[in-house]
């Protein structure tokens, strides 16, 4: 073997052990997060609100009825579109609202970047807003799903799932229909498409941004394994923003959404356009804890 070629494979094995380390240290985080104690295996709960008055507690005389509650946690008004928390007398000491000792507030929901969170004991919830409703996200802790814990499944590591796929920007941004598991119909912004080959084949997803002003793109998407090796609606996968005409999906770091962990969620599903009709061997596979779906 040539010195020439000899050095070229040196380089590309170390290419090939730097990119599974980077995938391995983005499994460990991604875990980390899953796992943390306000993490999304904490989710309990989902409420609704109904307009007016909303009681809250642990007594079956509420209106929300939440089991680590004190008996009667308190109150959330809420009047076309503005949420007010008060505080029960009887639960002063038993509660926090953001970390502090407060009698009542105007309840941020999660458009914003720090919902409030009204704290007691293992357990806590922050105002959520869907369409029309609000609702309260109800998380604790101590909970089985966070206790119990079952790990992920993944395929193995494989580099060619890192794909450098062609960007195609649209000027202006289209505007599309994304529904969720909610039945409900969200518009979502749509800035450009990415066409990729696999297997002699041409593939094309639109990502979108997730939140205004958000760098990173966001891909939900379903493919062949849907349902059977993979999460039956969905997973999802973020990238970097397009440069020069080109844009990475790197399918190794696709993951299972909330729903596949916790009923509680509220995922948004693929639009048709990011239904592939292939099977993406890449990512998380199924949970193995996971609830009916």
């Amino acid at each position: 073997m040539s010195m020439a070629i000899a050095s070229s494979a040196v380089a590309a094995s170390t290419d090939d052990a730097d990119y599974r380390k980077e995938i391995e240290t983005w499994r460990a985080k991604r875990v980390e997060r899953l796992t943390a104690p306000n993490g999304w295996l904490s989710l309990v709960g989902l409420e609704w609100l109904k307009q007016g008055a909303n009681t809250i507690g642990s007594a079956r005389d509420n209106n929300i009825v939440i089991a680590k509650a004190p008996p009667h946690l308190g109150n959330i008004v809420l009047d076309r579109g503005r949420a007010t928390f008060s505080l029960d007398p009887r639960a002063v000491n038993a509660a926090k609202i953001d970390g502090a000792n407060q009698v009542g507030a105007e309840l941020l929901d999660d458009s914003h970047e720090k919902p409030t969170l009204v704290s007691f004991g293992t357990a806590n919830f922050h105002l959520i807003h869907r369409g029309e409703q609000f609702g309260l996200r109800i998380k604790d802790s101590a909970a089985d799903t966070r206790v119990h814990f079952a790990g992920i499944d993944r395929f193995d590591i494989d580099p060619s799932w890192r794909i450098e796929a062609t960007w195609e920007a649209y000027n202006p941004p289209r505007e599309v229909e994304e529904g969720n598991i909610l039945g409900q119909i969200d518009k979502v912004v749509v800035p450009g498409a990415a066409t990729f080959e696999r297997d002699g084949k041409t593939y094309k997803v639109e990502p979108i941004i997730e939140n205004p002003g958000d760098t990173e793109l966001f891909l939900v998407f379903a493919d062949r394994t849907s349902g059977k090796e993979t999460y039956g609606a969905a997973r999802f996968l973020y990238a970097d923003p397009p440069k020069n005409g080109r844009i990475v999906l790197d399918f190794n770091k696709a993951y299972n959404p909330p729903c596949a962990f916790t009923p509680y969620a509220t995922c948004p599903l693929p639009t048709q356009q990011n239904r592939l009709d292939m099977r993406v061997t890449a990512g998380e596979k199924k949970y193995r804890g996971a609830h009916e779906e």
